[in-house]
């Protein structure tokens, strides 16, 4: 049997806060469960590129085509991405842009009908409508498709809709905020602004673009601000979000082109953001390898790819991984400016898979959305190597009678579980020389121990959870 690090009671601290973890889903995405780390680390993990889920062809939509939001049917039947339709380099707020969209049932096969044209003549509007569907209970069934779009010369303006198709205002005229002076350009919209129903804080929030000067990186830095709303008519501006690393130091600022912040569909207390890294003036492509793609002159200096945050409310944005989490990719139509923007949302494309869709070659004749798949749960994970390694949780609560676990070992690896008092000493029957040792690859599995996998003797009980990895690797679990 290889060495296995020692229990790590002695620096236990009886008096860290109790966190009530309740039945819900924990992602090993961030330190917020996290005591104590030895041989073992927070993995970012690598989304695997599935091809083309559809081109922007259609006479409207062309090469700008851009701020895509993947939305989930109420119904079940399916999905439909919106999207800024635009063929043309014209500026913000121009008549020809209009927002459109396409279908799937499955999340992965894509079509379009004849007249894909959801919304046109909204002045500002379809520059970046960003559709979701309401969730909040009691909402009038005419209003359950909601939508935000404008500039900085309109606002940001809500529409509202029966079935996603056909809209219509929602207080016309009235911006969520109201109109900032054209000398200051704090707020400016010029972005994929975006809101949803929370069901961890029962209201609505919104993530929207932000810019102001910052020493050293801009004049006009983009970044990102949030707002609240008990009702989707009145808002309440909460500030702009800071960024956290992983030790609770300040994370640095980078440009954040659109923000992405999603309630995650298996576990909605946390907010998952694939957010685009914008590096402006960062150029790779000279002018005779722009002409070879055929990219428009004015958007090949500056590059992009995506980075994952997260955050549980408030206005810090959780960046325990700076590296980047979409790159850019193989190809010179990778390297151009505003291309490798993520779509809004993630969605469940297989009984062990998620997806989320990025733009490429933007700018380019053969501008198109791409699917990018993952495991379930696997934006990040709890790894050790062969040598193995260990992480302590900090002292919880939960409700439930088993432990799941997603998890993945290497033939040679293993996972055990050990649960712990308040201080760190094993409780009896759950002690690591009790777990059995877990090995295989599964999205969902019970673990167990010498006297059975029930732990309902333990609910509302101040625990800890200790997890021993050889050669594995843990997504995600939850007791239910």
């Amino acid at each position: 049997m290889k060495f296995l690090f020692p229990a790590l009671i002695a620096s236990a601290v009886v008096s860290a806060e109790v966190i009530d973890l309740g039945d819900r889903r924990e992602l090993m995405i961030d330190h917020y469960l996290i005591d104590r780390l030895d041989g073992a680390e927070l993995q970012l993990q690598e989304p695997h590129n599935e091809g083309i889920a559809f081109h922007f062809d259609r006479p409207h939509e062309g090469a700008f085509c851009a701020y895509v939001t993947i939305a989930t049917l109420p119904d079940g039947s399916g999905y439909r991405a919106y999207y800024r339709g635009l063929p043309e380099a014209v500026p913000a707020g121009s008549p020809g842009e209009v927002t459109a969209y396409a279908e799937s049932v499955d999340g992965i096969t894509w079509s379009k009908p004849d007249n894909n044209i959801a919304l046109r003549d909204a002045p500002w509007i379809t520059h970046n409508l960003s559709v979701f569907y309401d969730t909040k209970p009691g909402v009038p069934e005419d209003e359950r498709w909601k939508a935000l779009g404008g500039l900085n010369a309109s606002g940001l303006m809500r529409m509202v809709s029966a079935d996603g198709l056909e809209w219509h205002h929602f207080m016309e005229g009235v911006p969520i905020f109201e109109k900032i002076p054209e000398d200051e350009k704090r707020w400016r919209y010029d972005s994929q602004n975006l809101a949803f129903w929370s069901e961890l804080e029962q209201q609505y929030v919104c993530y929207f673009r932000q810019v102001r000067p910052i020493e050293g990186i801009g004049t006009h830095v983009r970044l990102i601000a949030r707002a609240t709303s008990p009702d989707f008519a009145n808002w309440t501006y909460e500030g702009e979000m800071t960024y956290r690393r992983a030790d609770g130091s300040a994370a640095k600022i980078e440009h954040l082109y659109t923000n992405q912040t999603a309630a995650y569909f298996r576990a909605p207390h946390l907010y998952v953001a694939i957010a685009a890294r914008f590096l402006p003036g960062r150029q790779v492509l000279n002018e005779a390898e722009a002409k070879q793609i055929g990219v428009n002159p004015k958007y090949f200096g500056d590059i992009s790819d995506s980075v994952l945050m997260t955050t549980r409310g408030g206005t810090i944005y959780d960046r325990t991984f700076m590296e980047g989490f979409g790159r850019p990719g193989l190809g010179m139509e990778n390297w151009t400016s505003r291309t490798n923007y993520p779509a809004l949302n993630l969605i469940q494309t297989g009984p062990a898979e998620m997806s989320f869709f990025v733009q490429k070659a933007y700018g380019q004749p053969n501008h198109r959305l791409e699917r990018y798949s993952m495991r379930l749960d696997g934006f990040a994970a709890l790894h050790a190597g062969y040598d193995g390694g260990e992480m302590v949780t900090k002292p919880f609560t939960f409700s439930g009678e088993q432990l799941e676990i997603n998890y993945a070992t290497s033939a040679a690896g293993s996972i055990r579980f050990e649960l712990q008092d308040e201080a760190g000493e094993p409780l009896p029957g759950y002690a690591l020389a009790d777990a059995r040792e877990i090995i295989g690859d599964q999205i969902a599995r019970t673990a167990t121990w010498s006297g059975g996998s029930s732990v309902a003797s333990l609910q509302g009980e101040i625990v800890r959870l200790r997890v021993v990895l050889e050669d594995a690797r843990l997504y995600s679990f939850r007791f239910y």
